[in-house]
């Protein structure tokens, strides 16, 4: 079986990543779209691009599925995030008589959630970090494991991911006021309690194993990095490991597949403390975002290995790795406040080149940065002979990279690459960075400093070169579909931004950032309302532009110092409204789903200041 004809059920670089793919095999890539990405570089570089149904996303599993038909896709790559970890809609393409490209619904079943994936490392015989896999639903129970365990502890929600859904508890006392059970239980959720391990690395293996029993470490990768759990730069191989610990890691990660009769790419993900402890994490079942560094050092398209393993091959001949690779996640968050979201117009954009250097990035100039996906704007991958080069050459990519209209978290990774702590191991031989550097070293220091207005220093890129061609080429959709046209200067209105033409481009394009909703000023509320009145005692306001997901307080509701109030989500990452003092809640105009921008009003509440007794 070959796979001919693939529909790419992701955007951004990722899509653009398998398309490429696609497109060295020589099959046909087929690519949903929703109406801001009609212009993106995935859309153009993809052989077929096909609409949205209006009003749906690319979570709509129905959608993607009737697309999938009608266009003939005889496979379905669900890139990662979105519907990649959708057991149902894995079913659902299966039973349509379409290759899925990633392991079986029943694997996902096995590894999906937090709970899961315990039960099937303890079955696996791979000790996952020190907690209890059945469901949490009481203080004491916490209370009772921390007396062994000692704090702080974590209760997570067993569909959470990336960093969402952790309470971190500290003693006693937090255990009995917090939130989490009730909140698990108004939302239908699951939690369980783990040790939370305040220093390790984080460890992970790119893996694969094919439908006759195969398997493969591709490459081992540190993923220490994070800041709330959220990666921030990778590297392949993972560098300064103890005596022993590649062999146990390559046994654990072949032992949890083989428990399930995983068949496809995955990543194990496991945690390294200072004594040598090994404790399984999890399990990702698809592609993870930094697999570009395990390509780089091994030589191996983790793409093509996915399809060929879908077709029913064999994984092949797996390359030992060679050299050294980083990746550079560049996100709209600015180091100067603590990576707080950035959001606006990138209004100038340029990637770095030269030897050893790879750029996935599925954004251009002009594009709109908004809330409702993740911040990551590309990758920055940076090769070299050793580690030692790969960051000299990755310190000259941030040099040359230009990012303007919105803030990029370049000057965090320049701090990073000029620290001992990451560039020299230590007296032992081994590195001193743990899942917890960057938000307890590096931030405070960076937030404390003024951050450069951008981390470059480049000279202004020269002026375009007018193109004297008599034919120009729009992009347009005809019948819900993304082509091509190509007609002679001067037949249509002449170029103006105003109505959505780009005389830089010569495209027909819309309006960046219009979307058919109420357009909103710079700072806050919709056009021709109030603005943010967040000096107002009382008030509380929206730091970012972001999506309210939960409501914790009720009008007449008496909240102290510190009590949570709202729960934002802004590019995947959750962010907590506390309460600024004392006081009753006298309304809330918000609700959840709600999408705010900096300065809305969340919530407002009677204090001492602004008690009715006194106005």
């Amino acid at each position: 079986m070959t796979l001919s004809r693939i529909l790419v059920a992701n955007r951004g670089e990722i899509a653009l990543r398998i398309v490429r793919t696609a497109r060295d095999l020589g099959a046909t890539s087929i690519l949903p779209y929703t109406p801001e990405d009609l212009m993106s570089p995935a859309a153009e570089l993809a052989d077929e691009a096909y609409a949205m149904p209006e009003g749906s996303s690319y979570t709509d599993a129905a959608a993607v599925l009737e697309l999938a038909r009608t266009t003939g896709a005889d496979a379905v790559h669900p890139g990662y995030g979105f519907l990649s970890e959708d057991a149902d809609f894995a079913r659902s393409i299966i039973e349509a008589g379409i290759t899925w490209v990633g392991p079986s619904p029943e694997a996902m079943d096995a590894l999906g959630d937090k709970m899961s994936a315990r039960a099937t490392a303890e079955r696996a015989k791979v000790a996952p970090v020190p907690g209890i896999t059945d469901s949490v639903t009481d203080a004491e129970t916490v209370i009772s494991f921390a007396g062994t365990h000692g704090y702080p502890v974590a209760l997570k929600r067993t569909d959470g991911g990336g960093g969402r859904g952790i309470t971190v508890l500290h003693n006693d006392d937090e255990v009995r006021s917090t939130p989490a059970f009730e909140s698990a239980a108004l939302r239908g959720g699951t939690l369980i309690l783990e040790r939370f391990v305040t220093a390790a690395r984080h460890i992970e293996t790119q893996c694969a194993r094919d439908s006759h029993g195969g398997f493969a470490v591709v490459s081992t990768r540190d993923c220490s990095l994070q800041r709330r759990n959220q990666k921030l730069l990778e590297e392949a191989p993972a560098p300064f490991l103890p005596e022993g610990a590649h062999g146990r890691l390559v046994e654990a990660s072949r032992r949890l597949l083989e428990t399930v009769d995983y068949v496809g790419v995955a990543t194990c993900e496991f945690l390294l403390t200072p004594e040598d402890d090994l404790w399984f994490l999890e399990v990702n079942p698809r592609l993870q975002v930094e697999h570009c560094v395990s390509e780089e050092v091994t030589g191996i398209d983790l793409v093509e290995l996915q399809l060929r393993i879908a077709e029913g091959g064999h994984l092949g001949e797996i390359n030992e790795p060679r050299g050294h690779s980083l990746e550079l996640r560049i996100t709209c968050e600015d180091p100067s406040r603590g990576l707080a979201p950035s959001t606006g117009a990138i209004t100038r954009l340029r990637w770095p080149a030269g030897p050893g250097i790879r750029i996935e990035s599925g954004v251009t100039e002009g594009d709109v940065v908004t809330p409702m996906f993740d911040p990551m704007l590309a990758k920055i991958v940076v090769t070299g002979a050793t580690r030692e080069q790969a960051i000299a050459r990755a310190r000259r990519a941030l040099r040359e990279t230009v990012v303007e209209g919105v803030t990029v978290c370049t000057a965090l990774h320049a701090e990073v690459l000029e620290r001992p702590a990451f560039t020299n191991p230590d007296a032992s031989g081994r590195l001193k960075v743990t899942t917890r550097w960057i938000e307890n070293e590096v931030l405070p220091e960076l937030a404390d400093a003024d951050a450069p207005a951008d981390a470059d220093g480049s000279q202004a890129a020269p002026e375009a070169v007018t193109n004297p061609r008599t034919r120009s080429s729009y992009i347009i959709e005809l019948n819900g579909r993304r082509m091509q046209l190509t007609l002679p200067d001067g037949i249509l209105a002449p170029s103006n931004p105003a109505r959505g033409f780009s005389p830089r481009s010569n495209r027909a394009q819309p309006l960046r950032g219009r979307s058919g909703g109420t357009t909103r000023s710079a700072r806050g509320g919709a056009s021709g309302e109030t603005e943010s009145t967040s000096s107002e005692p009382g008030v509380i306001a929206a730091p970012m532009q972001a999506i309210v997901t939960r409501i914790c307080v009720e009008p007449g509701q008496q909240v102290c110092q510190g009590d949570l109030l709202v729960v934002l989500e802004s590019m995947k990452m959750e962010n907590y409204v506390h309460a600024p003092s004392d006081g009753t809640i006298s309304e809330i105009p918000v609700g959840a789903g709600r999408t705010v921008s900096a300065g809305d009003v969340l919530v407002r509440m009677h204090t001492p200041e602004n008690s009715p007794e006194e106005a």
